[in-house]
């Protein structure tokens, strides 16, 4: 069950990034739109290409805080801060706006330059996601990895979904039902935010 625990965790945190505006996703959309599902896939498996240095070096950072509670306490409660602000960003989405990408063509290369650029990933990486697997490590490896597979599974094939549904009608569906979906993932954040705040209320000996 515990380990279960950890699939669901990544699961859940890779479909919201997945799925929630911002520009990969705009990409995604933008490129299959102007060029084809073949282009916005390219965009959308580019976290693949990207995430390895940050993920190491976050783990690799916190890995060398692991000794120090009041260190852990801040970060843990910068991670909630962090989720919280997600949810928040979730929440007000009204509408997907495509826009006009400002790169052209080399789809594969823009995706990989936009997730660079992109401050979300190196915090969302250094104050929640490898906080989250160093737990899972602490448990065993088998968590370890469903944890990072079940994250990048949800992450990657929702934009690829994306990009098969944009294909396919040539609108994304930012109607009712992309707002419900928004905003159940916003609530969910805000409650992972909570989780995190009451660790770092932990490292702090508060409770």
């Amino acid at each position: 069950m515990a380990i279960l625990k950890f699939f669901t965790i990544g699961a859940f945190l890779g479909l919201t990034a997945g799925i929630s505006p911002g520009p990969l996703l705009t990409l995604v959309i933008s490129e299959t739109l102007k060029h084809n599902r073949k282009e916005g896939i390219r965009i959308a498996v580019s976290p693949l290409f990207t995430d390895i240095p940050i993920v190491l070096f976050s783990l690799f950072v916190f890995a060398r805080l692991a000794q120090f509670d009041t260190i852990l306490g801040v970060v843990s409660c910068l991670g909630g801060i962090f989720i919280a602000y997600l949810g928040y960003e979730t929440i007000k989405t009204r509408e997907l706006s495509i826009g006009d990408p400002a790169m052209q063509a080399q789809s594969l290369k823009k995706g990989i330059i936009a997730n660079f650029l992109n401050p979300h990933p190196y915090l969302f990486w250094v104050t929640v996601g490898a906080p989250i697997a160093l737990k899972a490590f602490e448990l065993n490896v088998v968590a370890l990895i469903l944890y990072f597979l079940s994250f990048y599974l949800f992450l990657i094939g929702s934009k690829i979904g994306v990009a098969y549904l944009v294909a396919k009608s040539k609108v994304f569906f930012s109607n009712m039902l992309y707002m419900w979906v928004m905003r159940f993932l916003a609530i969910a954040l805000f409650i992972f935010s909570v989780f995190f705040f009451f660790d770092g209320l932990k490292y702090f000996r508060f409770i």
